[in-house]
């Protein structure tokens, strides 16, 4: 995969629009982050734990979570290595999970 194609997967739901800079490409929607550029090989996709534990379980080899991200309710991808299906699936749901009403946790 390469960000073009993920740039794609996330306009394909509506609402969703591309912002951030041509460094750091980022998709919105509702004004909250789904997926943006990570580094020049990796991107962050926005998704809740317990979907986060699902998308590493069953596609160890496309997700991670580096330290730093541990408390945050994001996965990374290494482009090289990801199953587009497996991104396509949690950018939808990242696009899900941002739609909905915002709660402090």
């Amino acid at each position: 995969m390469d960000l073009e194609e993920v740039g794609r997967l996330a306009l394909a739901h509506d609402g969703v629009k591309r912002k951030g800079t041509d460094a750091r490409p980022a998709w919105y929607v509702d004004d909250r982050l789904v997926v943006r550029r990570l580094d020049p090989t990796s991107v962050v996709i926005r998704s809740g734990f317990v979907e986060r534990e699902r998308l590493l379980g069953d596609h160890p080899d496309t997700f991670g979570v580096p330290p730093r991200f541990e408390s945050h309710m994001m996965v990374v991808v290494e482009l090289d290595r990801a199953d587009p299906a497996a991104v396509a699936r949690a950018i939808s749901e990242a696009v899900e999970l941002q739609r909905r009403p915002f709660s402090r946790r």
